[in-house]
């Protein structure tokens, strides 16, 4: 459902989002009155044209952008009124990211790359049973994706398909509630990006892992169980 009037017990809802850029001359108003919710373990499909405002909703969503009105709610709690250290722990906890671009460190192995976002905070080096289950999760990821024999390959060594695999992982390691992908298959050539599809939606079946995707890929929206369209900043659905 998308109107003024979100289910409460949604488990992510954008409610009357509001996003505007202002060079100082002028303002260009990105997005309009958002209000979209997010129900635990399902898929949303955001599709629409180059600067319809896809990619800023999806990081207002996980807080990675602040739009200039309205509210991110997570289990009642309004993300956009956090400060900014308390975002950043929401943000590692609650968000898996996934993007177009890999960016996965170059000296790092897959396991090491997988492992980033459990060094946020320095808990990882400080807690050694958690650092243990962090690494056997991450292993038992990798294999789960096909990369059991990849663990200590760096990117270089990795095709596309399997550097995209090892950022899906990356996201997945912190056990997060949404995983949140943009252009997850921008970046692959047809049948690559047909087997992350598969994957995600495996994840989605198999994890029960709530997803929203961001894409220009007609295959991932055919595919969808809902897709949300946007057209000059407003939501069709």
């Amino acid at each position: 459902m998308v109107d003024g009037n979100v289910a409460n017990n949604s488990l992510l809802r954008a409610i009357d989002i509001y996003k505007e850029y202002s060079n100082g001359e002028r303002t260009l108003p990105v997005l309009q009155r958002i209000n979209l919710s997010v129900e635990k373990g399902e898929i949303v499909v955001i599709v629409g044209a180059s600067g319809a405002g896809k990619s800023t909703l999806l990081h207002i969503l996980g807080i990675l952008d602040t739009p200039t009105s309205g509210s991110v709610v997570y289990k009642g709690i309004n993300l956009i009124t956090l400060n900014t250290k308390k975002q950043a722990e929401m943000r590692n906890r609650i968000f898996g990211f996934v993007f177009q671009f890999y960016h996965l460190l170059p000296d790092f192995t897959a396991l090491e790359n997988v492992l980033l976002p459990t060094l946020i905070g320095g808990g990882y080096l400080k807690r050694k049973a958690e650092n243990e289950d962090y690494t056997r999760r991450a292993i038992s990821l990798l294999e789960r994706v096909g990369l059991g024999d990849r663990l200590t390959h760096k990117p270089s060594q990795l095709s596309g398909g399997e550097r995209q695999r090892v950022a899906i992982v990356r996201a997945l390691v912190n056990n997060p509630e949404l995983l949140l992908c943009d252009e997850p298959t921008g970046n692959l050539d047809t049948k690559t990006g047909h087997e992350i599809r598969e994957l995600i939606w495996d994840l989605n079946k198999t994890l029960n892992q709530t997803v929203v995707i961001v894409t220009h890929d007609e295959e991932i929206a055919r595919h969808a169980g809902r897709v949300v369209r946007i057209v000059d900043g407003c939501i069709l659905e």
